[in-house]
């Protein structure tokens, strides 16, 4: 059983190189209609979540749109508990599974089959676990001996095979995509789609951050509508969509 809810959820990132009483500030506040402020002790901070409220829990497929910077990507970082909330109440049950920065954490100086332990364990998994899955691992990225290799030596179409290939060997209840990802080359990418949507298929709670309304059509049963940081809509995807289609047309 997986359940997630935020109530009034706030983010605020400092920005500690403007000061909070500048008239740069003042102006920088004034045009983004409150999302840039300063936090009491007088540190400037843009608010990149403001009052964030929803509830989902096992079978939601929730599609995340927004325009550039509407706090699509922040919001999955907390989910991920990469950020933590500046205030508000978030509650996340079920072990996530972020596929935002696949390479994160991987070393250069390693080979293949070592980073393959190396990201398994930084993403949850147990020792026994990545044991148990390097073989399944290693044939699907098809980079045979390269895996021996240290992986500076890796073009980035082979960084990416190796770390989607890692991220998605791993048991998530809750999944967290940034955009539909793309891994090579097509006969890869092809192979790579298919495993994306089993993967997806065995997780409890899927978020899925997108601009493509096909995208969240297809593949989400509700969906979020964030923008500046503020939630404009939580509820059926075609509704969503349409007001967000309808807002973009009237900017």
């Amino acid at each position: 059983m997986s359940h997630v809810k935020a109530q009034d959820l706030v983010v605020e990132m400092p920005v500690y190189e403007l000061g909070a009483r500048s008239m740069k500030m003042q102006m920088l506040g004034k045009l983004t209609s409150g999302r840039i402020g300063a936090t009491e002790n007088g540190i400037t901070v843009v608010r990149a979540l403001q009052g964030v409220s929803f509830e989902f829990s096992d079978g939601d497929r929730v599609g995340l749109i927004g325009s550039n910077g509407s706090g699509k990507s922040t919001l999955l970082r907390v989910l991920a508990g990469i950020y933590e909330p500046s205030a508000g109440q978030l509650q996340v049950e079920g072990k996530a599974v972020a596929l935002l920065e696949m390479g994160l954490g991987m070393d250069d100086t390693m080979s293949g089959y070592q980073n393959i332990r190396l990201r398994g364990m930084l993403l949850g998994m147990s020792l026994s676990e990545v044991q148990e899955k390097t073989a399944e691992i290693a044939d699907f990225t098809g980079l045979g001996d390269y895996l021996h290799l240290p992986i500076r030596t890796y073009s980035s179409g082979m960084r990416i095979r190796l770390a989607f290939a890692i991220s998605t060997a791993v048991e998530a209840e809750l999944l967290l995509l940034d955009e539909v990802i793309g891994v090579g080359d097509a006969a890869f990418l092809e192979k790579a789609n298919v495993r994306l949507r089993s993967f997806q298929d065995k997780a409890n709670i899927v978020f899925i951050a997108s601009h493509s309304g096909a995208v969240i059509s297809d593949m989400c049963n509700k969906v979020i509508w964030l923008e500046r940081g503020r939630l404009e809509f939580v509820g059926d995807v075609a509704e969503g969509l349409n007001a967000y289609a309808n807002y973009l047309e009237q900017k």
